[in-house]
């Protein structure tokens, strides 16, 4: 009788101590996220911010930094054989976002507040009314320049392509290479979109490549005339990761590519170059326009497949915010937010060139900066070979023509097999 008292005192005080048990295990077992951040000046800036996001939500976040290629490679594997553990990603609208709404890896953003964003930057992630990319970072084509070695020689800042030619030319001397742009095939793609278009030439038009125009071939052999001639050695092989080295050690006087990089450029802990001697201004007029691109190059978004959706949705908040968009423009990230914009103390810190540029852009600039489909990734390395045959013959190619046909029609072939031919 004593041995039955003493197993159903025992039994209550397990009883009794249950919730306790489970409530001390539901606090040990904080919920974990999965987060993919791109190689990139936001990317970068996260990272050191989510110790505090951690702190202040008791999210776990495991987050991974991968180079942009890289990153689209790995979510588009993950993703396509239904491995994926990722609960929030960066990611490119006009390079995987067309792709990844059709194939419904993206979460739709019903609840997410777009108000503080402007239109056009969000509907380039919408589909059927619904949104699924937070816009994160805008950005449009500058012209980076060395105002110290324009005043040696003599030079005004170009404001169109000949004078641009005629700067670089004049520049390239003692080691230093007149100009610098991406020239590694795929990754020229961007670059080069800005040249096309002021010489009247585009990538696409109503679903169709056109990209071997008579005007898109003056573009490309303009491009391939500049970086030929006037560019760094090697520069084929070089995208923006490995001209940023070459402008900060002072080996290019002139640099284009997206107004992202300034912030980095003047960092004395990376540059040899005092801020004081690197300017920023609009990319040269061409021929026939004056449109630089403007384009949304990241945003945010949470994967469809997440397990942890309100820890991840937690994440896409704050990592979205308006407070941390503001220390994205002191860090001269050019952010999507109105209000970063609008912030009067971000604009008493802002290099004019970056806002004026902004605003050029913003007014005349085109809204792509390459073909806007879903198979871009090959379309883009089907017109890097095009771009390479430029640079490697100085813009002089006697088959630049023949080729640009035998890629555009590759291209219609992909837009064909999508279903997005003549759309």
């Amino acid at each position: 009788m004593r041995t039955n008292r003493f197993v159903v005192v025992l039994m209550l005080a397990l009883l009794l101590a249950l919730p306790l048990f489970a409530q001390g295990t539901k606090e040990a077992a904080k919920p974990e996220i999965r987060v993919l951040l791109a190689n990139h000046p936001y990317g970068e800036l996260l990272k050191t911010k989510i110790p505090e996001f951690e702190a202040q939500t008791g999210i776990k976040v495991n987050y991974e930094s991968l180079q942009e290629s890289q990153l689209t490679q790995k979510l588009t594997t993950e993703f396509a054989t239904k491995s994926s553990t990722v609960d929030v990603f960066m990611t490119r609208p006009l390079q995987e976002g067309l792709m990844f709404i059709k194939n419904g890896w993206y979460e739709g953003l019903s609840s997410y507040d777009f108000s503080d964003y402007p239109a056009n930057s969000v509907d380039i992630g919408r589909k059927g009314g619904v949104a699924y990319i937070v816009p994160l970072v805008t950005e449009w084509q500058v012209l980076y320049y060395r105002k110290d070695l324009f005043k040696k020689a003599g030079l005004a800042v170009p404001t169109t392509f000949a004078e641009l030619e005629n700067a670089a030319k004049v520049l390239t001397r003692d080691g230093v290479a007149g100009l610098a742009s991406r020239g590694s095939g795929a990754a020229a793609v961007t670059q080069l979109s800005s040249y096309l278009y002021n010489y009247g030439g585009n990538y696409l038009e109503g679903g169709k490549a056109v990209f071997d125009t008579p005007e898109s071939i003056e573009g490309i052999r303009f491009y391939g005339k500049l970086l030929g001639n006037y560019g760094p050695q090697g520069v084929t092989s070089m995208s923006w990761e490995n001209i940023m080295p070459v402008f900060q050690a002072g080996k290019a006087a002139m640099w284009t590519d997206a107004s992202v990089f300034y912030g980095q450029i003047v960092d004395p802990a990376k540059t040899s170059i005092p801020a004081s001697d690197i300017g920023v201004a609009q990319l040269p007029r061409g021929p026939k326009g004056d449109s630089p691109f403007i384009v949304v190059s990241w945003g945010m978004a949470m994967s469809s497949a997440s397990k942890n959706k309100d820890a991840a949705k937690q994440f896409l908040d704050w990592a979205t915010s308006k407070a941390l968009a503001k220390e994205g423009m002191f860090a001269n990230i050019t952010m999507a937010r109105n209000s970063a914009w609008a912030d009067k103390d971000v604009r008493a810190i802002m290099n004019p060139g970056l806002v004026e540029t902004q605003a050029h852009a913003a007014k005349n600039g085109y809204p792509f900066d390459r073909p806007f489909m879903s198979a871009v990734g090959a379309a883009r390395d089907l017109i890097g070979e095009v771009i390479i045959e430029s640079i490697n013959t100085k813009g002089t190619s006697t088959r630049l023509e023949a080729l640009a046909r035998e890629k555009a029609r590759a291209v219609d072939e992909l837009l064909k097999a999508d279903g997005e031919y003549g759309l």
